[in-house]
């Protein structure tokens, strides 16, 4: 139940995730359908964390690293695949160092969905770095914000109300912010011992 004040900890789950990287380039020349774009990437290494506890400072670094590469602002992002394991601490911790990037942007209340595919299918290990990829990449080809399994009200140590951000319960239309706007969204994926990927993704429309 990530983010939810039930949350009482993470269900392991089994599966693999496979996806297609090309230069845009060689993309468009061989026809392919092109779900994204990467904008940008940010990797980093917890320094003070241990094996179950991560550290936001990490976190932070891995996530200003993709938006330095990229040249956004986070508050030009609509969906964040977050971590999201439904572990008291770990969200939190999650939510803490999304809300500290969030500190220095323009960005209304409310503005960006957040969620966790591991509501759904469980925390996939190594591949669900992958799944949460899969995940975002179909909501944006669906044009669909998607919801957050069991996900009901927000646990006490995270101040969604006064955030940023939402957790939806039922899908939402994934409106464009203007016609020349592609859609951005993030993915997160915190391993165990704090190694920490960021990855931004945008749109891809042949005509812009």
């Amino acid at each position: 139940s990530p983010f939810d004040g039930k949350a009482d900890g993470l269900v392991v789950g089994e599966g693999a995730g496979i996806v297609v990287l090309k230069r845009l380039e060689d993309a468009r020349r061989d026809g392919d359908h092109i779900y994204a774009t990467i904008a940008g990437i940010g990797l980093s290494n917890d320094i003070g964390a241990n094996l179950m506890s991560p550290d936001s400072e990490g976190q932070l670094r891995a996530m200003r690293a993709a938006y330095e590469e990229a040249g956004w602002s986070p508050g030009e992002v609509d969906l964040i695949e977050c971590h999201g394991t439904g572990t008291p601490v770990g969200d939190a911790v999650e939510f803490n160092s999304l809300s500290s990037l969030w500190n220095d942007t323009d960005a209304g209340a409310q503005d960006c969905v957040i969620g966790s595919v591991k509501g759904n299918i469980g925390h996939l290990l190594t591949a669900a770095g992958s799944a949460g990829l899969i995940k975002t990449l179909l909501a944006m080809q669906n044009r669909q914000l998607p919801p957050t399994a069991n996900f009901k009200q927000a646990a006490e140590n995270i101040a969604l109300d006064n955030s940023p951000f939402t957790v939806l319960q039922i899908p939402r239309e994934w409106k464009a912010r203007t016609m020349q706007t592609p859609r951005r969204a993030a993915v997160s994926a915190f391993g165990f011992g704090g190694i920490n990927a960021h990855v931004l993704l945008e749109e891809w429309d042949p005509a812009t």
